[in-house]
C-alpha cells in the first residue's frame, strides 16, 4: 500500500521515522530512495544521519539543532518535489555463487519443499532480477525481492548460530547474502566469493539501496582463486 501523503512516527527526542507506505512495494520503496537520496544531495539541518527501509526512512537528528516538526514539515516539502521527479538509473551487478554441497547445505531441503530437482531452483534463482530494498541486519547485508513464487521458502525453524560469509539464503518473498559470519535463519543455498562489505573502501557495501543484482551459477573450480 502507497500512503499518497507520508506519514510520521516520532521516535524518541531525537528520531523520526517517515512512513511511505505498508510491505514491500517497489514503487514505495523508490519514493523512500529518492527521499534518501535527496537529502544527501541536500541536507536538512541537524540531521545527523538517515536509515531508509523497505518503506520507511528513520532520520536521527540533534535535538539542539532541530526538532520533529520542522522535519515534517521539511519532509512534506520535499516529498513533494520529488514524487514525480526522476530516480537514478540502478547498476545492474552479477553475483557469482556456488551451490550446494558445503556452500549451500539447504540447497536440497529448499527443493523437497517445492517438489522439484535442485537443478530447478538453482534456474529459478539465477533467471530473475532482483531489486535491494535496503541494506540491515549486519553492515552490507542487501534485503533482495521479490523472489518467484516457485522459490519463496519459510525460514528455518532454528536459526544457525554462525552462518558463513557470503551464503547466499531465502527466507519468505526475500533474498540476501551474508556480508560477514553471523547467526541466521536463512535457507542457505550456496555462497558468493565476493566480499559484500569492505570497512576500507567507500562506499564500504558492494550493494546500494536500488541496485539490480543477478545471480550466475558457477563451479568451485571457477572461482578457486577467490577466498572463500
Amino acid at each position: 500500500m502507497n500512503h499518497e501523503i507520508p506519514e510520521f512516527r516520532a521516535m524518541g527526542d531525537r528520531s523520526l521515522i517517515v512512513y511511505f507506505g505498508e510491505g514491500i512495494d517497489r514503487a514505495v520503496n523508490d519514493r523512500v530512495r529518492k527521499l534518501f537520496l535527496y537529502h544527501h544531495d541536500y541536507p536538512m539541518e541537524g540531521v545527523i544521519e538517515a536509515v531508509p527501509g523497505y518503506n520507511s526512512l528513520l532520520f536521527i537528528f540533534d535535538p539542539f539543532q532541530t526538532t520533529s516538526g520542522i522535519l515534517q514539515e521539511t519532509i512534506l516539502d520535499m516529498a513533494k518535489t520529488i514524487d514525480n521527479g526522476p530516480i537514478p538509473d540502478p547498476e545492474i551487478v552479477e553475483i557469482p555463487v556456488v551451490y550446494g554441497g558445503e556452500h549451500g547445505p539447504d540447497l536440497e531441503w529448499v527443493a523437497q519443499y517445492h517438489s522439484v530437482e535442485t537443478e530447478e531452483i538453482i534456474r529459478l534463482h539465477t533467471q530473475h532480477i532482483y531489486h535491494v530494498y535496503m541494506i540491515g541486519f549486519t553492515p552490507g547485508f542487501p534485503y533482495m525481492g521479490e523472489l518467484p513464487a516457485a522459490l519463496m521458502t519459510p525460514r528455518k525453524e532454528t536459526p544457525r548460530t554462525a552462518v558463513p560469509r557470503g551464503s547466499v539464503g531465502l527466507a519468505q518473498e526475500q533474498t540476501g547474502i551474508y556480508p560477514s559470519e553471523s547467526p541466521g535463519g536463512w535457507q542457505v543455498i550456496g555462497r558468493t566469493p565476493l566480499r559484500l562489505f569492505d570497512s576500507g573502501k567507500k562506499p564500504p557495501a558492494l550493494l546500494q539501496m536500488g541496485d539490480q543484482v543477478r545471480f550466475v551459477s558457477v563451479s568451485r573450480e571457477d572461482v578457486e582463486s577467490w577466498r572463500m
